[in-house]
């Protein structure tokens, strides 16, 4: 009976580690998770106000997360609208001599306007006159001279409409001139207007905005500190979709393809695995040597092929673990 069970029990033991074997075996592929990170830069130069991250933190995108110290910049801004608001008083003005030449229109306006009355009473005198002469009760003479009254107050009408012209050219003139003026200064205002929109965009960066939503892996500044542009403040990246990065060869390319479901094992324990479920999302189109940390399921094979698979991270997967596929 001992001998028996010593039989059962080598049997059993054969037999599970037999099994282990063959479902390491039984997969096709081997990687490792890596996620789309991303370093995080200062913009500016400055000491930080204010840096309010810690590693482990989910930040959300556009999230604003600390504050540089740029005094420096708000006071060259200040300056160049200065700048701006002097070159505005600098403006010469057309109104007070428009002013006065818009008198003098219209007072000759005014005068050409009794000059047109004078000539109606002139006209109606003359018509009297004419009637007067037709019937031989007056002089000739009369008449004449009513009538080069009229002509000589038709040229003076001339005259006077001749000057409100000459005036109004001296009006559009002026403008000119004063326009012309001003373009100049306006000319000095516009790279100036170009500078303080320069200076509110280096404004903007010394706001510190999370780019991507995503956990926070590494922090690499503290607040107080003083940062330089460029200089990497924290490492983020999104991990509720992981990509696991595992190789193939050449003679499994016929069994996948680009958004096949595949079937993902992770360690969870000995001999245990978590299942989970992955997309192909891309397939290399180059072949590479086998790297030394991989196994394939047929290790004759020199040549391999890269491929990503997305998966849906419920919180277990960690960057670096390795992960085990089943197309």
């Amino acid at each position: 009976m001992k001998t028996n069970y010593k039989t059962y029990l080598i049997t059993a033991l054969v037999l599970g580690i037999s099994a282990c074997k063959s479902s390491k075996d039984d997969f096709d592929a081997t990687g490792v998770f890596e996620a789309e990170e991303v370093i995080v830069s200062a913009e500016s130069n400055g000491k930080l106000l204010s840096f309010n991250v810690s590693e482990g933190d989910n930040l959300k995108i556009g999230q604003e997360i600390g504050q540089i110290d740029c005094q420096n910049i708000n006071l060259q801004k200040a300056q160049t609208q200065a700048s701006i608001a002097a070159l505005k008083m600098k403006q010469n003005e057309a109104s007070p001599q428009i002013q006065i030449l818009g008198k003098q229109i219209e007072s000759q306006k005014a005068v050409l306007a009794t000059q047109k009355e004078q000539i109606n009473i002139l006209q109606k005198e003359q018509k009297r006159l004419q009637n007067l002469v037709k019937a031989e009760a007056v002089p000739t003479k009369q008449l004449d001279d009513v009538e080069g009254q009229i002509e000589v107050l038709k040229k003076q009408m001339e005259s006077t409409q001749s000057q409100i012209a000459v005036i109004n050219q001296q009006m559009a003139s002026q403008k000119e001139q004063v326009a012309i003026q001003n373009r100049g200064i306006l000319s000095e205002s516009q790279p100036l207007q170009v500078r303080v929109s320069q200076i509110e965009e280096q404004l903007g960066h010394c706001k510190i905005t999370n780019p991507i939503e995503g956990t926070v892996l590494v922090k690499y500044a503290e607040a107080q500190e003083v940062t330089g542009m460029g200089k990497p403040l924290y490492k983020i990246a999104n991990l509720s979709t992981m990509t696991l990065r595992a190789y193939i060869a050449g003679t499994q390319l016929g069994q996948v393809k680009v958004n096949q479901p595949v079937k993902i094992f992770i360690d969870n324990g000995k001999d245990s695995y978590k299942e989970m479920q992955g997309t192909i999302s891309w397939i290399s189109s180059k072949s590479e040597f086998t790297p030394k940390t991989i196994q394939t399921k047929d290790e004759r094979a020199n040549l391999v092929y890269a491929a990503k698979i997305k998966v849906k991270n419920d919180g277990f997967i960690k960057i670096g673990m390795y992960g085990e596929v089943k197309f």
